[in-house]
This record gives C-alpha cells, structure tokens and sequence, in this order.
C-alpha cells in the first residue's frame, strides 16, 4: 500500500476553496465586501507568485469564523458547498481518486486551506485523511487564531513527517499531485511528484526534472 498524496485547490478541485469561501463571505453581506474583497485577492495573487506571508493572510482568513456561531458556521459551509464546490468538482480527479483506491493507496489531501473549509470537501470526495491550517477553537468557538503549523509550503512536510509518525507509514512509492510552485518542498520528498495543472514555475521544474506533467480538467 502506497501513500497517495494530493493537494487541494486547483489540483482535485477546479477552483480555490480558499478564495472562494472569501467570495462567498463577500457574497453573503457577511463581511465589507470591498476591502474583504481586494484583500482576498491581493493574498491569492501572493499566493501565486510564491510570496505569501501566511502568517498574515490567516490573521486576515480566520477572522471571520471567530465572528459566527459554529450553527451560523455550519449553515454557510452547507450553502457554500452546494452553490462554489460541486461546481468545481472535476470527474478525472474523481477517476483518479478511484484509481489509487483500487490500486489499494492511502488517499491523504495536504492543503494550506483551512479545515473549516477543506474538511467537507475531503470527505465529498472520500479521501481516507486530511491535513489542512488548523483554526484554533477555545469553548466551542472559533478564535481567529491559528493552531500549530500551518500547512503551508515547508509546513506541509513538517506536517506530514508527523502524521508519518502517528499513523506508522511511509513515504515508499508515495505520490504527490501539486498544482503549485509552494508545493516544491513536498513535491521533493516523494518517489512519485506529479505536477497537475501546474502554474509556470512548476511547470518548468517538472519539465527540467522529468516529472509528470498531466491535467485533470475536462477541456484539457
């Protein structure tokens, strides 16, 4: 049984949870749409370029959940599912998800999103685990503060070396689907880096390097 490892955004799902939850927040009156919105975007375009301060950006994405019940929380992740994810959800990452499961692999999602947000999406599309930023939560509630080590870039590795550890695996014959240039440093560590998707600076890795370059989108 091998571990197949997949990223999140724009790698199984056709779009940006992360990006979309803040659409989705501006969308619903929840928060001021123009500087929720600008900021949002303003971090995404950081979070292309390879730039990101995640510290910041979380202080900025984390907010709003500590502003709402868990009911109140729970209510707009069922709306934001049905009206932003379904209509990401890609039929060949589904195909590709079924492929590992028959071949008997462990499916593990590893996304810096939040696992507010990411958690459902995981279980939609029946992976076995998932590491996502954990938000804090004090007595029940959000607190807008983050919990350990984001699983960002390097924090994706020191994530997954500590699950590695509690759940007595290994990374003989993993793989790791990534989208993104953040994802270099995990990407590295396995025996399988595929590059899906890829934006132009993991694109131009994975070619120097021989990985796999494939697509998951229907018009590809």
């Amino acid at each position: 049984m091998a571990l197949a490892i997949f990223d999140l955004d724009n790698t199984l799902i056709g779009g940006d949870s992360d990006h979309a939850w803040g659409e989705f927040l501006v969308e619903q009156g929840v928060v001021d749409a123009q500087i929720y919105r600008e900021a949002n975007d303003r971090f995404y375009q950081h979070y292309q370029q390879g730039t990101l301060d995640i510290h910041e950006f979380l202080s900025f994405a984390l907010r709003p959940l500590s502003q709402h019940s868990m009911t109140q929380l729970q209510q707009l992740h069922s709306d934001f599912m049905r009206t932003k994810i379904e209509p990401m959800m890609l039929p060949k990452a589904a195909a590709l998800l079924a492929k590992h499961r028959q071949d008997g692999d462990f499916l593990l999602i590893i996304t810096a999103t939040n696992h507010f947000v990411t958690a459902p999406i995981g279980q939609r599309l029946g992976v076995d685990d998932l590491l996502a930023t954990d938000p804090e939560i004090v007595d029940g509630r959000y607190t807008g503060e983050v919990s350990g080590t984001p699983c960002f870039q390097e924090g994706k590795v020191e994530r997954l070396q500590q699950w590695l550890e509690h759940q007595n695996q290994s990374l003989a014959g993993s793989y790791f689907y990534s989208d993104s240039c953040n994802d270099l440093p995990l990407l590295e560590l396995v025996d399988n880096p595929v590059a899906v998707d890829a934006d132009a600076r993991l694109s131009a890795i994975a070619v120097e390097r021989n990985w796999p370059l494939i697509s998951l989108r229907d018009d590809h």
